[in-house]
This record gives structure tokens, sequence and C-alpha cells, in this order.
């Protein structure tokens, strides 16, 4: 029988197959950025939950206060404010143990005159503030407040959860390990996402719906990470600023770079007082305080007088009073958009302005900085950041548990074989690898635990080696 025998039956015409596909970078990339995703989120995961929560909590933290201490920040409008001079001769008359050195008058009509007193009954880094009725000049409280912010007890322990667990310098490593990894996790898991096949663009941004499986659910952790991602970044990248070691690399670059933050002259002779620097979690009130210098004073009234001549008209202010040498720093305090930052040292001798520091003045990564560092508190944007931040931790804290409920759901949970760094091209490897180098000297708690890693995937492997080597070889005695 020949091929055109008529007795044969017919067969439909059969298409060539399809010419393999070429590897691409990604295709050889996929299965390393897999596995790192899959050991830093089943690894790392606990410290960015606890980070999440703390952080949820803190962002709401700040209308909490106002509910719990209402007494002390509210008051009814009165008709006429006292003198501030006035308001803290009562401020000292409540606490005469505590040196006054700071002021923070109310920003608002109803809001009540913060005195920040040096006392030592107060705990460490905080100063003790005292409140007082503008109007009337009721004491209507006294309270610890911490940072640059004025945190109040409530939202300083909420802080303190966050930044350190309350262990101290040992605890700090814990947020920094959450930092460093953030971003890596989010980055990974947004180019997993956007390289996976699917049928529709739409799958992309909108989560599946249907019954419960593990293909639901990563539709959920994928969405949901693409709308979080440049938040969650943006969080880790601030986050590290103030960190221990990361945030010390990162100031040394900004500084090298020419984007230290300005200091304001406010020492009569022209020395220096400090600076703004990486203000936040963490920072107390300015300085220690020292007796107030003798002789001529406008006073604390003339020394506002003369900061709104001079521009700083923001009602948002806090007046450090003179030390010994030194003249009032009245600084604006309002974070919100659009910022009021403008700070003047004045004279006490005889209200002349010594020195001017303007927002506008300061090189763009100190903007920058002080914008995302206020971003990441919640106060550049007021309300609506907060309540920005309490979806991007609540969307953290889906995304971790949507994650181990996949690796649960694919038991074991080997989600990339190993050995994926032999399928990447040497041309993508090497530059990767010194990538990988530069960023784990940077950032020091990545580059350490990204070696732990490293050493536990190499220690499964030789167990899993060893345990096959057994096998075999009993198999083959048998």
């Amino acid at each position: 029988m020949t091929i055109d025998d008529p007795a044969r039956p017919e067969t439909p015409a059969q298409e060539p197959p399809s010419p393999p596909r070429k590897p691409t970078a990604w295709s050889g990339l996929r299965p390393l950025v897999l596995r790192l995703h899959f050991y830093a989120g089943v690894l790392v995961a606990p410290f960015l939950l606890v980070a999440a929560l703390s952080g949820l909590l803190y962002a709401l933290s700040y209308q909490a206060e106002k509910v719990v201490y209402a007494h002390e920040l509210e008051v009814p409008v009165g008709d006429t404010v006292l003198p501030l001079s006035r308001q803290v001769d009562i401020a000292r008359g409540a606490n005469p143990d505590g040196t006054v050195t700071a002021v923070w008058p109310g920003a608002e009509p109803g809001a009540t005159t913060r005195v920040l007193m040096a006392d030592p009954d107060a705990p460490e880094g905080t100063s003790l503030a005292v409140f007082v009725d503008p109007y009337t000049g009721e004491v209507r409280g006294q309270l610890p407040s911490y940072g640059s912010s004025g945190a109040l007890p409530l939202r300083t322990w909420i802080d303190g959860l966050h930044r350190d667990l309350h262990l101290g310098e040992f605890g700090r490593n814990y947020s920094e390990l959450a930092a460093s990894w953030l971003w890596v996790i989010a980055l990974g898991g947004l180019l997993l996402w956007l390289g996976r096949r699917r049928k529709n663009r739409r799958a992309l941004f909108v989560p599946e719906g249907g019954p419960a499986s593990r293909r639901r659910t990563l539709s959920w952790h994928g969405s949901v990470g693409l709308w979080a991602a440049a938040g969650l970044v943006l969080l880790s990248a601030t986050g590290l600023t103030w960190s221990r070691y990361a945030g010390e690399n990162i100031g040394a670059v900004q500084d090298g770079l020419g984007g230290a933050t300005p200091v304001l002259t406010a020492t009569v002779g022209g020395a220096p007082t400090g600076s703004d620097g990486h203000e936040g979690h963490g920072g107390g009130h300015s300085g220690t305080a020292e007796p107030a210098p003798r002789g001529p004073d406008v006073g604390l009234d003339g020394a506002v007088e003369a900061a709104r001549a001079a521009g700083v008209d923001s009602p948002r202010i806090s007046v450090v009073l003179p030390a010994d040498g030194k003249g009032y720093v009245v600084k604006e305090t309002d974070t919100q958009f659009p910022l009021e930052l403008d700070s003047v040292a004045v004279d006490p001798a005889d209200g002349t302005v010594v020195d001017r520091l303007a927002f506008a003045d300061y090189p763009l990564l100190a903007k920058l900085t002080r914008i995302g560092i206020d971003a990441h508190m919640g106060v550049f944007l007021g309300l609506f950041n907060q309540l920005l931040l309490a979806a991007l931790a609540l969307a953290l804290v889906l995304l971790i548990l949507w994650g181990y409920r996949m690796w649960w759901l694919r038991r074991p949970g080997r989600p990339a074989a190993r050995g994926a760094w032999r399928k990447v091209p040497a041309t993508l490897l090497l530059p990767l690898a010194a990538a990988t180098a530069l960023v784990a000297w940077f950032v020091p708690l990545l580059g350490i635990s990204l070696l732990l890693f490293l050493a536990v995937d190499l220690a499964l492997a030789l167990t899993a080696r060893a345990r096959t080597r057994a096998r075999t070889t009993g198999d083959g005695t048998a």
C-alpha cells in the first residue's frame, strides 16, 4: 500500500510543531526571583507582620490621641489670648522643679499652649509638657512629650513598639531587618506578577472571584500587591533613613552629594546650634536645659514678634528658649502641604534676627528626606496621610497572610528547584551579583540575612543529597 492508496483512511493534516520559544532573560531570571521571594516571604514575614500591625496602630494613634487627651489638648475658645510669657510663668508655677526649654503655642482656636520642660522626673528622652489654657491661664494637665512631633504617652508607646519592640538598641534590629527586605519582597513580587501569563489585563489589577483555592488566593495576593507596591517601597526607603546601620550609610551618601540638612546659626557669637537632621521615630527634644542668659532680654513675646516680622508667619510654631550664649529659635512646624518649615534665630538682647533658614533653600535631597520621613510618620498630609498609611499596613498584613496560605496549600512549599542561578545568562548574572554585593554592603542586615538564607538552602540541599544517596545505596544492597 502506497501513501496514495485510496483504501488508506484519510487523516486530517497535522500542523508542523511550532518552534520552541527562544529563552529570554526573564525566563532565566524568574526561578531565581521566585525562590528569593519565597524564602524572604517565609522567613522575614514574621518581622514584617509585627512592623505592619504596629505601624497600623501608629497611623491611627494621631486621632486616638485627640480623644484620649482631649482635656489637655482642647479648651473652649475665649475672647482674648494671654501673652506667651504669662502662660510660661503659669506653667513654671505649676512645675517649679522643671526648666522651660521650648513653647508650642496653640495652632488653632481652642488649642492649648504646650510648655515643654526638662524635668528630672520625666522619662528618659522626653520632656514634660504642661498644657495651659491660652485664654484663662488654667493648667489643663502635665504629660511626657516625645519627639519632634510631640507624641504623648499613647503614641510614644506605640512608636516604641514599632521601632524596637521596647527592647532598646537591640530591638531596632527587627525593624531594620523588616525595612531592609520590604522593598526586595515588594519589587520581586511585582516582577513575578507582571511576568505571569494571563488571559486579559483585567486579571492584572482586579482579583478573581470564585471558590476558595490557591489560584484565587494568588490572584488577591498579586493584585493587592500590585496596588500597594509603590507605597511599600517608599515605606521601606524612608524607614531605612533612620535605621541604625543602613541609616548611617544613607546619611553619608546624602552628605557626600551635598544634600545635608542646613544648620541654623543661633549662637549670638555665630557657632551653629545643631541640625534638624533625621527627625521622627526616636528623636527627642533638642538638647539639655541650660541656664537662661542674664542681661537684657526682649522676652518670649518680643522674640515671636521679631520672627513674625522676618517671615515666620505660620500659626504652627515652636519657640526654643535661649540657653547660655544663644538666642531664641522660632521654627515653623506645619508639615502639611504646602510645607511651612522656615526658622529664625533672634538675639535676646535687642530682638534682631541673627540668622534665617528657609525651607525653600534646603538642598533637594534634604527636602525629599524631610518630606519622606514626615509621610512615613503620617504628618505630611494630615488625616489623608494617616489613612493611607493604615491602608498600606493593612494591605501588608493581608499579603503576608495570603502568602502563608499559598505556601500551606502547596505543601511542602518548594516553589522552584535549587540551582536556579545557573539558568541566568552570565551577561545578566555577573552584573546582578555585583549589584547584590553592593546593596548588601550598603544595607548590612539585608546582606547578613541573605547569607543566612543561602547557608540554610545549602544545608537543606546537602541533607537532601545525603538522603538520596542513602536511599540509592540501600536499594542497591537490597
